[in-house]
């Protein structure tokens, strides 16, 4: 019997992941092309929005996401998964394979060689806690963007920030009305929306949406709920 060198709790197929950690980074390593695209318009809020047609509430142009920039680069989720996969073949004494075509189809072949290699990892490599724990932190690093964990505080899903910067863009960001707030905020623009504003921030939402859909930019938005 031996140690899972990430979760720490007993394994007894003597290993260094236990069978479900084994799994557990499996599906990580999988969900991580998924997630790179999911990244992708959190990177400048409002980017792919309709040009505005109201009068502008935003005083400065919205600034690149660093977080997501930095997972997106070449240094970001696909050079660490990249390096991982590297580092196994080396332990493996495999020649090295050069990443080849765009960080999409390397981060998805770098995905598929380490998924294949991971019996091997979790058996034999005694670097397998280390190369699980950092899966797992990157994925983690990408879902609190996309997702973010705590989800007791996250409040009703309202739809997209209408507000519109000084060039015309509009914001994009989700909207979200949490329990007991008087006033619907947007974290990325800092506009704020009191209860009187809130049927006219319905309709422009709706008018977005529709937008969206004509320009084949459609995004499921949960229904509104009137907040108290």
């Amino acid at each position: 019997m031996s140690t899972c060198l990430l979760c720490e709790q007993p394994d007894e197929t003597g290993g260094y992941l236990c069978p479900s950690c084994t799994r557990a980074t499996v599906g990580r390593l999988n969900a991580l092309p998924g997630l790179y695209d999911d990244l992708l318009p959190f990177l400048t809020p409002g980017s792919g929005g309709p040009a505005g047609r109201r009068s502008a509430a935003v005083s400065a142009p919205l600034p690149v996401s660093e977080v997501v920039l930095s997972l997106r680069g070449p240094g970001g989720v696909v050079g660490v998964v990249e390096d991982w996969l590297a580092a196994v073949r080396d332990a493996r004494r495999m020649p090295a394979v050069p990443p080849v075509g765009s960080i999409e189809t390397r981060l998805q072949a770098a995905v598929s060689g380490l998924v294949g290699h991971m019996p091997w990892i979790s058996v034999s490599w005694p670097d397998a806690g280390t190369f699980a724990e950092e899966i797992r932190d990157l994925e983690r690093a990408g879902v609190s963007v996309v997702d973010p964990a705590d989800r007791s505080d996250r409040g009703t899903r309202l739809g997209a920030c209408p507000a519109v910067d000084a060039g015309g863009v509009i914001c994009g960001a989700i909207l979200r009305h949490r329990p007991g707030a008087k006033v619907v905020a947007c974290e990325w623009c800092g506009c704020t929306y009191p209860p009187a504003t809130w049927p006219g921030l319905k309709t422009w939402m709706d008018h977005d949406a529709r937008d969206e859909t004509r320009n084949g930019m459609q995004e499921e938005v949960e229904p509104w709920q009137t907040a108290s």
